[in-house]
């Protein structure tokens, strides 16, 4: 709380006043980084595309809030642990706030592909667990990838192929039409910069220190 008030350039007792408790600012913290990805989320969700040009834009979407905003990751990842422990206060708000609103977009952009026929008739969970699980699963990884491939996971130019290489997997992967999907994907990621990238940070609050 000193630190946090010598940042604001306030008093500790100012802190006190506006949250009662530490508790209070921690989730206040919590739920405005968490509302700014949610906010980038319905961005993505709005656009006006077709339902599978969104649903490649939102892959990339989370692989890139995965490079730029550590802080929320880091974030995410201690509230798990908490969850998991039964420790977790936070979490039920984040749910109903923000995490509820994605996946009700989401599940009804998925829909939306496969009425129309753009994409192929599946669960949408598993178009979702496809297309956000992967970006997850690669950077929780990223210590072990080290160590079976010797590369830097988090170099920009490996991450600039990674960011290539999904698009393109699930152009090729959830479209019926594989060349329209292989065409949209180009599109998306032409007009979508690699945000810079924090090589200083990790996601999901481990240190990314280079292989020495």
């Amino acid at each position: 709380m000193d630190q946090i008030a010598a940042s604001a350039g306030v008093n500790k007792a100012l802190l006190y006043y506006h949250f009662d408790s530490k508790e209070n600012l921690y989730l206040a913290a919590l739920e405005m980084s968490a509302s700014r990805t949610r906010d980038m989320a319905m961005a993505v969700f709005l656009r006006d595309c077709s339902a599978g040009e969104r649903v490649l834009r939102t892959a990339l979407n989370h692989f890139d809030r995965i490079v730029a905003q550590t802080e929320f990751q880091s974030l995410m990842q201690q509230e798990m642990v908490r969850l998991h422990k039964g420790e977790s206060g936070a979490m039920e708000v984040l749910v109903k706030r923000v995490f509820a609103p994605m996946i009700a977009m989401y599940q009804s952009m998925v829909r939306e592909g496969i009425a129309t026929g753009e994409l192929i008739e599946v669960d949408w969970l598993q178009i979702h667990l496809a297309s956000l699980g992967t970006n997850v699963f690669y950077f929780l990884s990223s210590h072990v990838w080290r160590l079976l491939e010797e590369f830097d996971p988090f170099a920009p130019n490996v991450l600039e192929e990674r960011r290539r290489s999904i698009v393109k997997f699930l152009g090729l992967a959830i479209f019926r039409d594989r060349e329209h999907g292989a065409v949209l994907g180009t599109k998306v990621l032409a007009d979508t910069p690699m945000p810079e990238v924090r090589v200083h940070q990790s996601p999901f609050g481990v240190k990314n220190e280079p292989k020495k």
